[in-house]
């Protein structure tokens, strides 16, 4: 959109860089949160799937009411788990968004032009059925791009890598889960935990692709910003307030 004096407006309206370093530190801790909990409900997952098959295969023997109430108690450790992963999951993904929003404001500063969805949708892009399996990874791409250093080409695999393997974890933790909550048979137990614990792994290295992409993409825009956010002698395209 033209503006008085020839120029073009931001189309996405006014940006003002702020410094992502205290979210992208925070955003990082919470996942390494998420990843030890993670590891932890795999752990529990192992136990309730080996006293399961136990009881599947028929070698219980002598110590079938040693191993039933071994069985019930791995299974109340693995809702236990459950419960803590969903807190930390929950108290992650609200500063992840902050991170996300603050990011995207940011790359609008270094390229105005280069962003595809609105700002609104880095919030709601997550959560709206379809959309969600492939606007946020389009927001992160338009923001990788706009965040790197002037003239330099980075490599997408990092992202990709990282949101395919969300993707996975989104798909077979939600099958888990249903499959866990409905069995009701040993056989049905020792499947759908067999399901979790391939979605915990997937969650776990997803958590660890999430952290490598979040102080990334954290330290490019941060070094990008001390050098200047437009080269020397082009005229800058948003309002531009450095608030560190």
């Amino acid at each position: 959109m033209p503006v008085p004096g020839g120029t073009m407006a931001p189309p996405h309206g006014d940006a003002w860089l702020r410094s992502p370093v205290g979210l992208g530190r925070a955003v990082a801790v919470l996942l390494g949160v998420v990843v030890v909990v993670g590891l932890f409900s795999i752990w529990a997952g192992v136990k309730v799937y080996d006293v399961t098959g136990t009881i599947v295969t028929g070698e219980v023997g002598e110590a079938g009411e040693a191993v039933q109430r071994d069985a019930v108690h791995a299974d109340s450790v693995m809702a236990e788990v459950g419960v803590v992963q969903v807190a930390s999951l929950v108290a992650t993904v609200v500063v992840y968004l902050v991170w996300f929003h603050r990011v995207r404001i940011n790359a609008e500063v270094f390229d105005p032009f280069g962003h595809e969805m609105g700002r609104a949708w880095t919030g709601w892009g997550w959560f709206v059925p379809v959309v969600n399996l492939w606007f946020p990874r389009r927001i992160m791409l338009n923001t990788w791009d706009a965040s790197r250093p002037a003239g330099t080409r980075t490599s997408h695999g990092l992202v990709n890598a990282w949101w395919v393997m969300w993707t996975i974890t989104l798909f077979v933790g939600r099958a888990g889960f249903e499959s866990y909550r409905k069995a009701e048979t040993a056989t049905e137990l020792y499947v759908a935990v067999g399901d979790v614990l391939f979605a915990d792994v997937t969650g776990v290295v997803a958590a660890v692709l999430a952290i490598l992409v979040v102080l990334r993409l954290t330290r490019m825009q941060n070094e990008k910003a001390l050098r200047g956010p437009v080269p020397p002698g082009e005229p800058v395209p948003a309002a531009v307030r450095d608030h560190r």
